[in-house]
């Protein structure tokens, strides 16, 4: 079963930066659009950003020029970098195909202290 591994989050103060990354097992994913998601405790889960496969990318308002999408095809991986935290960004963080979702991973808790 392919199974989604998203890694690098913890806690940073505000005005902080992370980069977190998403790799999958057993699917190559430079072929699919891929999206990274947060879901904050009591909240609906959101769309953050997503790339397609040519590099293409598209950005929720609310991280529009703090966060940058990217992939490395080569690795199989896609990344999220986050500049200038704000503790509303606190989150559990997921990466997934935006359409068609596979089955979603464990995430990577985001912190942000003010």
């Amino acid at each position: 079963q392919v199974q989604l591994v998203e890694s690098g989050g913890g806690l940073v103060q505000a005005g902080g930066s992370l980069r977190l990354s998403c790799t999958a097992s057993q699917r190559t994913l430079s072929i699919y659009v891929m999206a990274w998601y947060r879901q904050a405790p009591g909240k609906q889960r959101e769309m953050v950003a997503f790339i397609n496969s040519v590099g293409a990318t598209h950005y929720a308002d609310s991280v529009k020029g703090r966060f940058t999408i990217s992939r490395d095809n080569a690795k199989n991986t896609v990344y999220l970098q986050m500049n200038n935290l704000k503790p509303e960004d606190t989150a559990n963080y997921y990466c997934n195909r935006l359409t068609t979702p596979m089955a979603w991973g464990q995430g990577t808790q985001v912190t942000v202290s003010s």
